[in-house]
């Protein structure tokens, strides 16, 4: 199913305050049962193909990679066509890591990721939805066969992504957790991501596309069935969004990039007035105790190896960071947690990260400049960055 300081502490099952919680991503109008049946009819039996939907969804989020979209050509058909996707949120350099796909659909993301992770990595996608599980599960052996795997290194079980632990999933036993414009069809966001960081072993991430509006929606666009289904009417604000990762432990959030979700159908678009929508791919570490609520210099930088397939000039971080191969970056203390320091991240075996956190040098001014570039200039009069 698809539409197209220290980080925070949490309890046990990932959940803190609720009423702040419901403040940032207030729950569903319809209810959760409604707003369950509506998307599995949705997707199961209303959508035959991406093109019954409503808006550019599946488009809006760019091309894929050009590496993804060559692997592409070797997914089944079927598999193609019922995906409903708002992006391509599939990392590169993932050999031999265990990646969860929440709310996979027809599989497309997860068979992706299975040709990426190799035959010593293993993907796993949940999905409520049973017609669309039906076709995720029917070419799975065909297919890693034909990939020259000794046995399937991929799997897909029925859940709901707000209850990961029901479908098995275990603390601690992923490295990256992926999603496909799904979030916004959850009528509670809140328990997506605290599964997401309980699920995520240390140095993981939860790297994914949605859609996200510039304002909080009025009632009457978030009980339309309709944009529901489209996945409109559950976007969050994408501030909101960003406050809401912060208080579930994701604690920087970061948008490596976005693009404009037009509204095709007249009456979807009167509902939903002067709001814009976007698709967003958004980067939530986990790096417990590495993690800061802002961006501080200890005076570290980072040199990309180039070992990424597909990244082998350069790699986008995010949408501020982009590292050159061979060439030294100062970065922040938290971005050097996202990049490899103390090898915690999943990312490094790409970097090299120097320095440590002994001296404090203050408030990370910049994103990433040349190690050597000397001093930096005086601050602007208003604004900022980091």
């Amino acid at each position: 199913m698809s539409c197209c300081a220290v980080e925070t502490k949490t309890s046990s099952c990932g959940l803190s305050n609720g009423t702040k919680a419901e403040k940032l991503s207030p729950p569903s109008v319809l209810g959760d049962a409604k707003t369950y049946d509506l998307v599995q009819d949705y997707y199961g039996k209303v959508l035959s193909t991406s093109e019954d939907l409503k808006t550019n969804a599946c488009s809006a989020g760019g091309a894929p990679h050009p590496y993804l979209k060559a692997l592409m050509k070797s997914v089944p058909k079927e598999i193609m066509a019922k995906f409903y996707g708002c992006g391509a949120p599939v990392p590169l350099g993932i050999t031999g890591l265990r990646v969860l796909d929440l709310g996979s659909g027809s599989g497309r993301d997860c068979y992706l990721s299975a040709l990426l992770v190799g035959e010593k990595g293993f993907v796993t996608g949940v999905d409520m939805t049973d017609e669309q599980l039906d076709i995720s599960k029917e070419y799975v052996d065909d297919f890693c066969t034909n990939a020259g795997y000794g046995k399937p290194n991929m799997k897909f079980i029925k859940g709901h992504m707000e209850y990961l632990d029901k479908a098995g999933v275990e603390d601690e036993s992923v490295d990256i957790v992926i999603s496909n414009c799904t979030v916004n069809l959850s009528p509670n966001k809140h328990r997506v991501l605290s599964e997401a960081y309980r699920a995520l072993a240390p140095g993981g991430e939860f790297y994914f596309s949605d859609v996200y509006a510039d304002r909080r929606l009025p009632e009457e666009a978030r009980k339309n069935e309709a944009l529901w289904g489209e996945g409109l009417s559950g976007s969050l604000y994408f501030e909101d969004f960003k406050r809401l990762a912060r208080e579930t432990g994701f604690a920087d959030p970061r948008e490596l990039s976005r693009g404009p979700i037009v509204i095709r159908d007249p009456y979807l678009l009167a509902v939903t007035g002067d709001a814009k929508f976007y698709s967003i791919t958004y980067r939530l570490f986990k790096a417990p105790g590495l993690l800061e609520p802002t961006n501080e210099d200890y005076g570290q930088y980072a040199i990309y190896k180039g070992t990424i397939k597909g990244h082998e000039n350069a790699y986008d971080l995010d949408e501020n960071n982009r590292f050159v191969k061979g060439k030294p970056a100062l970065v922040s203390g938290n971005t050097a947690a996202m990049l490899g320091e103390n090898n915690v991240s999943w990312l490094s075996p790409h970097f090299q990260v120097v320095g440590d956190r002994s001296v404090h040098y203050g408030l990370m001014e910049s994103q990433t400049r040349p190690a050597a570039s000397g001093p930096p200039a005086p601050p602007a009069a208003s604004g900022g960055c980091c």
